[in-house]
């Protein structure tokens, strides 16, 4: 039984053509047409200019090394979320400070964050920024956490690697911070393979990433190797710039199937007691780039373990939401405000295959083993 996978690729057809574009007039390094007609739609779409670089983890360290963050600084970042939203702090010699999450909308808890950056204010030692993330498609509370970070003049960079097409209040993620990063990796709701985007309100910002991103050579008449500041091999290359273009031309149409995926799932799950969809927010649109739902063992019958155990006995991937950072022995003993939703949400909480191409068969033999696996006499 071929075995269904969490999230994959899913190609239009057109990337082929940019790829082969790219190998025919041999612009297959880290220039070429592609990647400036990657980076221009990119930026037409969000509004805000950008750079492609080699993934989104690159865009967050570049992005926090354009805010100044540097060795001995904090820098405040949601628990709940992937450790790609952590590490480019550590890699800066910053230290994360990690703010639990709300149950509406899993994300960052705009109230603790005001509360974090009152409590470090009266020490005389606030963060240098704060890292929002929005997970798995759904916007965090931009407006509040926009207001309470501005009034400490602490500066955001929004973690949208989850959110490519997600939006708040009729604006897109990404908008909201000084500096935003997006993934294009193999999982994402559209990929480059892998790969990621850099977005800034400041083109000089953007065109610093840019420099830093190719090993920051300066500029010589003769073109020989200068440097003046350290670099990053971190520029994405043409041809997977390629396989971008024709990605972006179809993410209304992936966000479109994804949400769709979501509410099969939910419809299916209607009648079931103890298993509770991820919450889209009133005034947010979520693009479902993974299906995640709560399985509350006392009323299911079975816990969030022994619903991926027997997934997977079908053949389903599945896993649990991601693994909170102040519980991760990389973070252990870094200062951490409140942490039991987040906790709860991990321990709980379990992400379903969510493919853009998952056919209605397969999605049938998803439903077939959760609901197998519900163990109360309601099921």
């Amino acid at each position: 039984m071929k075995r269904i996978l969490l999230s994959v690729p899913h190609m239009s057809g057109a990337e082929q053509a940019y790829v082969e574009e790219a190998f025919t007039s041999n612009w297959v390094s880290t220039a070429g047409p592609n990647l400036a007609a990657f980076e221009r739609a990119f930026s037409e779409r969000l509004g805000m200019p950008c750079v492609a670089l080699a993934s989104g983890t690159a865009a967050i360290h570049l992005g926090l090394k354009l805010l100044g963050v540097g060795a001995g600084d904090e820098v405040i970042c949601p628990t709940l979320t992937f450790a790609a939203s952590a590490n480019p702090i550590r890699f800066l010699g910053a230290e994360p400070v990690f703010v639990d999450s709300e149950r509406r909308t899993w994300n960052m808890d705009a109230n603790l964050l005001a509360q974090v950056l009152e409590h470090k204010a009266a020490r005389n030692k606030l963060p240098r920024a704060v890292v929002v993330v929005h997970l798995f498609g759904q916007c965090a509370e931009m407006d509040p956490i926009m207001e309470i970070a501005g009034r400490y003049g602490v500066p955001v960079l929004e973690d949208a690697a989850e959110a490519l097409g997600a939006g708040y209040r009729g604006r897109q993620s990404g908008t909201f911070g000084e500096i935003a990063a997006f993934s294009f990796n193999g999982n994402k709701i559209i990929t480059t393979s892998g790969g990621g985007m850099l977005a800034a309100r400041d083109t000089s910002r953007v065109e610093k990433a840019r420099y830093w991103s190719t090993q920051a050579r300066d500029p010589h008449p003769l073109g020989a190797y200068e440097h003046s500041e350290l670099g990053y091999n971190y520029r994405m290359s043409n041809v997977l710039a390629g396989i971008g273009r024709g990605q972006l031309e179809v993410l209304d149409l992936r966000v479109e199937q994804r949400r769709a995926i979501a509410e099969r799932y939910r419809d299916a799950f209607r009648d079931l007691p103890g298993i509770e969809a991820m919450p889209e927010a009133r005034d947010s649109f979520s693009t479902k780039w993974l299906s995640c739902f709560l399985i509350d063992e006392e009323k299911f019958g079975a816990s969030r373990d022994v619903v991926i155990r027997a997934l997977d006995q079908r053949a389903v991937e599945s896993r649990p939401v991601w693994k909170p950072m102040h519980l991760q022995k990389i973070f252990s003993g870094c200062e951490t405000f409140g942490g039991a939703v987040a906790e709860d949400l991990f321990r709980r909480g379990i992400c379903l295959p969510s493919s853009s191409s998952l056919t209605a068969d397969e999605q049938a033999r998803v439903i077939e083993g959760v609901r197998a696996s519900c163990g109360v006499a309601a099921c």
